[in-house]
């Protein structure tokens, strides 16, 4: 999830998808998806993503709507999937589900008592979760349409920055801000809004700040991340100001006569997480439509016009980006 309070420290600029033709962002799939779950579910009758056993797939009329605007922009979507979470993220796992767990008892008693349509859906969609059939027929309907996927060995964020940092992808895709910890040199934010995205600078972050990546690492530490609490009252200014004044995350420590458990190990989860080298991808995306269709409506039951629009763009933006390559 990352810290919010990152925003504070970033710079961050908009990006018209006019500016963005051509490139190649690596998209933490996770991310990317649960959004565009949780706004189908918020904004869909369930009958029409529930299949006749009970399987919900909303994922799949989010993937056909949210993949259009980046062909139509001429880019290419790499998407990165999670592999195992890490040992001290599992404090925060812990926490979402039972968040999701609250969430659910009150989705439960809103059913059974007087609660409108409007609050029963955003209760549905706080509740939502990327079970293994959605990972799996987000997986499928991807390949189908020929958009490029890239399996993690832990974090698709890390991954995703990984490939950024070293050039082989134009940017990262998140709305989180962790790959700004990552070293992610541009991190493009708002991919499932509309209008354009915005992006994060890593290398300007840096010199705003007057840190080093590692400088940017102890701040953030101190501030809290999705591996550790912060220090009490600590928020953006003040991690700067100490990280600044005592060189490091362990002199800031010091100087407070604070601790945090396995510290050496939560900077290394930033400076160098679990990343692999072995992935490829082409940019000549080339869809095979009708496959598609046919696994989203027959196979997993959504109604044909609750996806043919976007069929259509998806179609129609390949069209168009060969004609113009061509031209």
């Amino acid at each position: 999830m990352g810290n919010a309070d990152l925003r504070q420290l970033a710079v961050i600029e908009p990006k018209p998808f006019a500016e963005l033709t051509g490139s190649v962002v690596a998209i933490d799939a996770h991310n990317w998806l649960y959004r565009y779950l949780t706004t189908t579910v918020r904004f869909t009758s369930s009958s029409i993503y529930t299949t006749h056993q009970g399987v919900e797939v909303a994922n799949l009329i989010g993937v056909v709507q949210g993949l259009p605007k980046f062909l139509e922009a001429d880019m290419t979507p790499i998407f990165v999937f999670d592999g195992g979470v890490t040992e001290l993220k599992t404090d925060e796992v812990e926490s979402r589900r039972n968040q999701r767990e609250r969430y659910e008892s009150e989705l439960e008693a809103a059913r059974a008592g007087e609660a409108d349509a409007a609050e029963i859906s955003t209760l549905e969609s706080r509740t939502q979760r990327l079970t293994e059939t959605i990972q799996e027929t987000t997986r499928e309907l991807l390949k189908l349409l020929d958009v490029p996927i890239v399996e993690a060995p832990a974090e698709g964020e890390a991954q995703a920055a990984h490939m950024a940092r070293y050039g082989d992808v134009d940017y990262a895709g998140s709305e989180d801000y962790d790959t700004l910890l990552l070293g992610a040199p541009y991190t493009l934010r708002g991919l499932t809004s509309s209008g354009d995205p915005e992006c994060m600078d890593f290398e300007r972050t840096l010199e705003s700040l007057e840190l080093t990546w590692e400088g940017l690492v102890d701040a953030a530490i101190l501030m809290g991340t999705d591996f550790n609490e912060g220090i009490a009252g600590v928020g953006p200014k003040t991690a700067v100001k100490l990280v600044r004044e005592h060189g490091d995350l362990y002199g800031a420590l010091d100087a407070r006569g604070e601790s945090i458990p396995h510290a050496d190990r939560i900077r290394a989860m930033f400076l160098d997480p679990a990343v692999t080298d072995e992935y490829g991808y082409d940019t000549d995306i080339d869809p095979d439509i009708d496959a598609a269709r046919t696994y989203v409506t027959e196979q997993w039951e959504i109604p044909a016009d609750e996806v043919e629009r976007g069929f259509e763009r998806i179609e129609d933006a390949v069209v168009q980006t060969g004609l113009d390559r061509w031209s």
